[in-house]
């Protein structure tokens, strides 16, 4: 009886998929296609006008890149979500590659991604769209190789060891000048610029 509750409460999953869809930057449409469930189905459950079956859920979990358990929250215990290895949400072109640290959780204040940068690549180029929100900060940390970071047009060499903190709602992006991959971590915090 006990499990037949905590499903009925977690199946109203309306709100956590309407936050984490916005957190990935997804339409209703975009998880659609994701999901293979219609964007007017999605806006019901998103309303909590209906509830998805399990069949349902699972597809939207996977639209969203998580396990059906995980958009329930039944494996989350408390205030604890850990991300194993094998579950790092993963992307990148180009000779650069990144994989997202933080779980996708609503109301998420910062995340915390890896890259690797094969010789030669980049995060992204001149004259590519800020990635960040508005008042956005970022920490990196080079891990290894030589890296170089153009941020509103002016470049900074970063070494092993180094880390650098800017406004990540400005122009920017990470360069690997050597002859092997480099590797930072990143953390981008939202909130209001201080002056």
């Amino acid at each position: 009886m006990a499990a037949v509750d905590e499903f009925e409460k977690a199946i109203h999953i309306g709100p956590r998929v309407r936050a984490l869809r916005d957190a990935m930057d997804l339409s209703l449409r975009d998880l659609a296609e994701r999901s293979g469930v219609s964007a007017p189905m999605l806006s019901q459950v998103e309303r909590g006008e209906t509830s998805p079956t399990l069949a349902v859920a699972a597809r939207i979990a996977s639209g969203l890149d998580l396990r059906l358990s995980q958009l329930l929250r039944l494996d989350e215990a408390g205030a604890v979500t850990v991300v194993r290895g094998a579950e790092r949400r993963k992307g990148g072109s180009r000779g650069h590659r990144y994989e997202l640290l933080t779980p996708p959780l609503p109301g998420q204040r910062a995340e915390v991604s890896r890259h690797v940068l094969a010789p030669g690549a980049e995060t992204g180029g001149p004259g590519d769209p800020p990635m960040h929100e508005p008042g956005s900060r970022e920490t990196a940390v080079v891990e290894s190789g030589p890296v170089v970071l153009t941020i509103d047009g002016d470049r900074h060499e970063l070494a092993a060891g180094d880390t650098v903190t800017f406004d990540a709602d400005l122009a920017h992006h990470f360069e690997n000048p050597g002859t092997r991959d480099a590797v930072l971590l990143a953390v981008v915090s939202a909130g209001l610029r201080r002056s």
